[in-house]
This record gives structure tokens, C-alpha cells and sequence, in this order.
């Protein structure tokens, strides 16, 4: 007791020092003692050989929030040259342990489930999104047993059936929205920051949930689906719920959404009419049996049904807005593709309304602009996971310890020119050579939803990698590939400033800074 003795008495000899100082010299040193620990902490660290270097910040707590929020992959290549590819930083209070590059993809989503988790670095900001019981709301092996129900709607006769539909509600959004109107007029402007996002829920809803749900989707609609949008940012992962409007605006858009989801669910219950093949909805609501007999309830199905569509709301909006922005500065790349579109219909004897998702396993060219906008504008630019027990980082004496944070980027290694030469030009023939070198056969693996590549070296993983990675890849170049098609068949487009605009990186989503606008014409075989 005498150690402790001692230090209680040191401590009350310091509070009552601190008393007799004047007021200014109190908040002095209330405001100068973080600042004065934050040093020391960041000296003492650098001592330590089992830690990954820290890259210095001045500001507790905030520490490199700024530069990371700002200019992510700037600020991670500075940081590989000063550290090399593996290096901590402060991010709002968290240690965030980065690993750049292949290596950095294999350890990261390849590792242990008991190692790391997914669940508990996003679910504060999923499940007010998505709701209760989905996603990362709910125990690893219930969530890969989700994607396995929702696979039951991505397979390849699905996808046959979805490309009519999706280009269907292409055209009328070019007929009906303002930004278009081709039915009176021949020439305009386009804001693809709002023609992208509507073009994406509406395409997603027709041929995902079906024509009965579609139809409740309007602009309002989809502006709710906007304001669940606007909960995926750095203050939300921060603060998962503060008093403020934009976390009012997600809370109602869940609510009225998820409402909407029920009200179809529980009427073709009482009425019984529930086709399994009919739309994800019926899917879900007939293949939604855990293994050890538990049911899903509707009530999350229902929220299931947001997480599905919102997670290829981020990839098909931001990837769609982007190769129309980079094609707008490429007139020349938008007369191949018409030519190479053309080259198949003219096969056909038909017309765009002709084209089949057989048609656009013919296309590479078109595939390749979509490959290559992936790789430019990765949806996500940072993949983090909490750890749970420390991990060693191979062939290093770094520990990760226990409560910190690992951190990917394969956007980062996208546009890195260590791995791709000229890595900042937007050019789709890249993959004509290189697809080989970024591809890897590492055979398969089945964590619960269908087998699904092993290999996550390779410096291209646009829908990540590993038991997370995304299953909705497919459906993403169906929709994307219709929803380029149909645009160069019918206009022509320019930019409306010199140059793509620069990308805006406030969001956790990589979208273009404002204004993003093409100008367009409307082209003599539109078919409208």
C-alpha cells in the first residue's frame, strides 16, 4: 500500500498546485497537456520495434484525418516513400495499421476470421443504414449465409431477363427526365451526379425487386435512397448517430424504405403469392432458411433487400457517372464503341432494343471501359478491419496489436504507376496486354456462398477480396455494360469543362467533384 500511498499523494500535491495558478494558467495547461501527451505518446512509439512506423501529426486525436480525408492515395504514396509500403496512422482516435500494394491485399483479405473483423469496423455505420439482423449486424456465418439467398437472384438466366428490362428503363429515363427529354428535343446538358444515381436505383429496381416495386420508385423514392447515401461518411463512422439533419434525413429514408419493402412483402404473404422465380423479393422470401433451421424474419429481408441495393447503388452510380465523364474528353473512344456495338447489331439485323446479355459477352471493348473505369475510380478507396487478437505482419517484426485498426487500398494500388505504367491515363486498351499480369489462378474457396477465387495478390481488386468480397460483380457489368450501351447508341457527349473533373474524396465513396456535366446530341439512330 505504500507505492500506492505515495502516488495518491503525489496526485493530490499536483491538483492542489494546479488550484493556486491563476485561470490563465490553468487553460494553458488544460489546452497545452494533450498536445504535450500527444508528442510523448508518438516519441515512446517510435522506440518500439514491434510497431509499424507512425507517421507524425501534430493535432491529438485528429491526427492525419486531414491529409487522409482529403487526398487519400497522395498521402499514402508520400507515406510509402518516407516508411516503405507498411506504416500506422491516427485517424479520429483510431491507429490505423496500413499495408500497401499485392502483399498488403493477401494479408488483409485473406486473413483469419478470429484475426480481424469486418463486423466490428463498419457495423456502427451499416446498421442504421441497412437495419437490424443484416449485413454486419449479425454473426460472420449468418452473413455469408445471406449472400448465399441472394445469389439465388444472380445467376446467369437471371441476368438474361434483366438486360431488356434495365435498357427499358434507360430509354424512359431519357423520354421522362429533364435532363433529357428526347422526345422534344435533340441537344442539352446532363448533371451526371443526378442522372447516374437515378439511372442506378431505377435499372436496379426493375430488374432486381421486380415491376410491382418499381413502380413506388420515383425521384422521391430515390431520393430517399440519396439520404441513406449520405450516412456512409468519415463523421458517421466517427459518430454513428449525432443531433444532426443529415442523420435525421437516413433514419427517416430506412424507415420509409424499409416500410415500403414490408408492405409488398406482407401482401403477397396474406395472399400467397410468392414465385420464387418471379424477383429477389419472392427469392428471398422462399430461400431464406439458416442451416440450423432459423428463418429470417421479413422484417429482414426487408432490410436486407437496402443493403443488396445499395451496395451496387455505389459501384453502378459512381463507376456509370465516371466512363461517361472520361468518354466525354474521348470523342474517338465513343465511335469505336459505337462501332463495335453497331458491328454486332448489323450481325443481328436489329437495333439496340435487340442487344441480349449474350451480345455483351461480345463486346470487349465495352467491357474494357468498364474494367478500366473500376481500376481509375475505385468505389471505395480505403477497406478496413478491426483486429481482434494481435496479428504479426509477415516477413516483417511488426505486431498489430489488439483494438487497432488494418487498412487496404486497392484503389490506391490501381493507380499506382509500380504497377500500372501510366496509371493515371484513362485508356482501355491497357487490357488488351495487361490482362494477364494482373490476373492470378489461385484456385477456389467457399465461405458459404458459392466458390470464389482465392488469389487476392493481384494489384486489381475492384470488388475486394475474400469472404467479403463483393457478390454482386456480375450483375454490375450487366447493368453497367446496358447502361453504356444504350447511351452510345443513342447521343453523342462532350464535356462541359476542359477536363474530367478531379475526384472528390470527402464522401467514402470516390464521385467527381461538382460540376460534373456532359453536353449531349442526340444520335440519328437513337432509337427514341
Amino acid at each position: 500500500m505504500g507505492v500506492v500511498d505515495s502516488i495518491a499523494d503525489l496526485v493530490l500535491q499536483t491538483y492542489q498546485s494546479f488550484l493556486t495558478l491563476t485561470l490563465g494558467q490553468q487553460i494553458s495547461i488544460i489546452v497545452l497537456a494533450p498536445f504535450v501527451y500527444n508528442l510523448v505518446y508518438q516519441f515512446y512509439y517510435s522506440l518500439r520495434k514491434d510497431r509499424a512506423p507512425l507517421v507524425f501529426h501534430w493535432i491529438p486525436w485528429f491526427g492525419s484525418a486531414v491529409t487522409f480525408g482529403m487526398k487519400p492515395y497522395d498521402f499514402f504514396e508520400e507515406c510509402r516513400l518516407k516508411y516503405g509500403d507498411v506504416f500506422a496512422f491516427v485517424l479520429l482516435g483510431k491507429t490505423m495499421t496500413v499495408y500497401l500494394g499485392p502483399k498488403g491485399h493477401e494479408f488483409v483479405f485473406n486473413s483469419k476470421l478470429a484475426d480481424v473483423s469486418a463486423a466490428e469496423a463498419y457495423t456502427h455505420l451499416t446498421t442504421p443504414v441497412f437495419g437490424k439482423g443484416v449485413i454486419y449486424d449479425c454473426p460472420n456465418a449468418r452473413l455469408m449465409e445471406q449472400k448465399k439467398f441472394a445469389k439465388f437472384a444472380l445467376t446467369k438466366e437471371s441476368f438474361k431477363t434483366y438486360v431488356p428490362k434495365i435498357r427499358e428503363e434507360i430509354l424512359k429515363y431519357f423520354v421522362d427526365s429533364d435532363q433529357f427529354e428526347l422526345k422534344t428535343r435533340t441537344s442539352g446538358i446532363a448533371d451526371v451526379m443526378k442522372t447516374q444515381p437515378e439511372i442506378t436505383i431505377f435499372t436496379a429496381s426493375r430488374s432486381l425487386l421486380g415491376e410491382e416495386m418499381r413502380k413506388r420508385f420515383d425521384s422521391t423514392f430515390a431520393q430517399l435512397y440519396g439520404d441513406l447515401d449520405r450516412g456512409f461518411t468519415p463523421i458517421n463512422f466517427v459518430f454513428p448517430n449525432l443531433p444532426l439533419p443529415h442523420y435525421w434525413k437516413r433514419d427517416a429514408a430506412q424507415q420509409k424504405i424499409s416500410s415500403a419493402y414490408m408492405g409488398l412483402i406482407n401482401k403477397r404473404r396474406e395472399t400467397g403469392d410468392v414465385d420464387p422465380k418471379r424477383d429477389l423479393i419472392d427469392s428471398l422470401m422462399t430461400h431464406s432458411t439458416y442451416k440450423d433451421g432459423v428463418k429470417m424474419t421479413d422484417q429482414e429481408i426487408a432490410n436486407l433487400l437496402i443493403g443488396i441495393l445499395m451496395g451496387g447503388q455505389h459501384t453502378s452510380a459512381s463507376t456509370s457517372a465516371w466512363f461517361l465523364l472520361h468518354l466525354g474528353e474521348k470523342p474517338e473512344l465513343q465511335e469505336e464503341l459505337y462501332q463495335e456495338i453497331t458491328g454486332v447489331l448489323n450481325q443481328k439485323g436489329g437495333d439496340i432494343n435487340d442487344l441480349t446479355y449474350e451480345d455483351l459477352q461480345e463486346l470487349p471493348l465495352v467491357n474494357k471501359v468498364i474494367k478500366e473505369t473500376l481500376r481509375l475510380h475505385m468505389p471505395l478507396h480505403s477497406i478496413f478491419r478491426k483486429v481482434k487478437r494481435d496479428i504479426l505482419i509477415p516477413n516483417t517484426n511488426y505486431v498489430v496489436p489488439t483494438g487497432h485498426y488494418v487498412l487496404v487500398s486497392p484503389g490506391y494500388t490501381h493507380t499506382s504507376e509500380r504497377f500500372f505504367p501510366n496509371a493515371e491515363e484513362f485508356d482501355p486498351h491497357r487490357w488488351t496486354s495487361a490482362e494477364s499480369s494482373v490476373s492470378e489462378d489461385a484456385g477456389t474457396v467457399d465461405y458459404g456462398f458459392g466458390a470464389i477465387s482465392k488469389g487476392v495478390s493481384s494489384p486489381y481488386l475492384p470488388f475486394g477480396g475474400g469472404r467479403h468480397r463483393c457478390i454482386g460483380e456480375q450483375f454490375a457489368y450487366v447493368q453497367l455494360g446496358t447502361i453504356l450501351t444504350t447511351f452510345v447508341y443513342n447521343l453523342k457527349w462532350t464535356l462541359t469543362t476542359e477536363k474530367v473533373p478531379n475526384i472528390d474524396f470527402a464522401s467514402m465513396i470516390t464521385l467527381p467533384e461538382e460540376p460534373a456535366k456532359i453536353k449531349w446530341t442526340k444520335r440519328s439512330t437513337a432509337s427514341i
